[in-house]
């Protein structure tokens, strides 16, 4: 194959870093922050980083998860899949699998 598309052939890989603050350290240490999968109910937060890539990663960015941003976790579902967190004036639900991709800090 010739032109732009060389080199995105099955082998390649991507690099798959949360784009903050694990980009600066070793591959071998995780990321210093927890995850929103782990913020109970009613607490703030300030979002971090965000782990992993593709069209998830795209998806919560463009729903306004963005590093620097205050969340609010509102309710967790019975079973605790969705979760329901407060960006701004935006209410986003999300499912466990893509909070456990986004890094926070209290805040």
């Amino acid at each position: 194959m010739q032109g732009w598309f060389r080199g995105w052939g099955r082998g390649r890989r991507r690099r798959r870093d949360c784009g903050g603050c694990c980009g600066e350290m070793a591959s071998s240490e995780a990321c210093p922050f927890r995850s929103l999968n782990d913020v109970a109910p009613g607490c703030a937060c300030r979002i971090q980083c965000l782990r992993g890539g593709g069209g998830i990663r795209q998806r919560l960015l463009d729903a306004g998860i963005l590093p620097g941003a205050e969340a609010t976790v509102i309710r967790s579902a019975p079973l605790r899949d969705p979760i329901e967190i407060r960006i701004g004036d935006a209410f986003v639900t999300l499912r466990r699998r893509e909070a456990a991709m986004v890094g926070v800090e209290d805040g």
